[in-house]
């Protein structure tokens, strides 16, 4: 039987001009790629965030599609996107979840392995 998987990859990024540390924001970028690197087609229907501060913090964000849009990908085809967040602290990570569905409607998810959140990564 014909498998689906999407497979995700992310490049988070500091946002300095965002961000105001006097005030505890700070703002960060995140650009996705997800590739379909199953040998079915699949649509990214919705998406679930794990994002957890430096304090220990943590949000949940559900949603249908990622900026709005719902890809559908033919095998080895990619969508790339970039989206962002804002923390309290100039330190976090974020993982999650994106909710697919094959062109047969059968229901797969796709992981986002976590990433860190840095203010350090201006300096690199």
């Amino acid at each position: 039987m014909p498998k689906p998987q999407f497979t995700c990859t992310v490049t988070p990024a500091y946002l300095a001009e965002q961000s105001d540390a006097a005030q505890g924001v700070y703002a960060f970028s995140y650009t996705v790629s997800v590739v379909n690197t199953g040998d079915v087609a699949g649509q990214l229907i919705g998406r679930h965030w794990v994002i957890v501060d430096g304090a220990g913090h943590v949000e949940q964000v559900r949603g249908l599609g990622v900026v709005g849009h719902q890809p559908m990908l033919q095998p080895g085809e990619r969508f790339e996107y970039t989206s962002w967040t804002r923390l309290a602290t100039p330190r976090g990570r974020m993982r999650g979840t994106y909710f697919c569905m094959t062109d047969e409607a059968r229901p797969f998810e796709a992981e986002i392995p976590e990433f860190e959140l840095s203010q350090a990564h201006a300096l690199h």
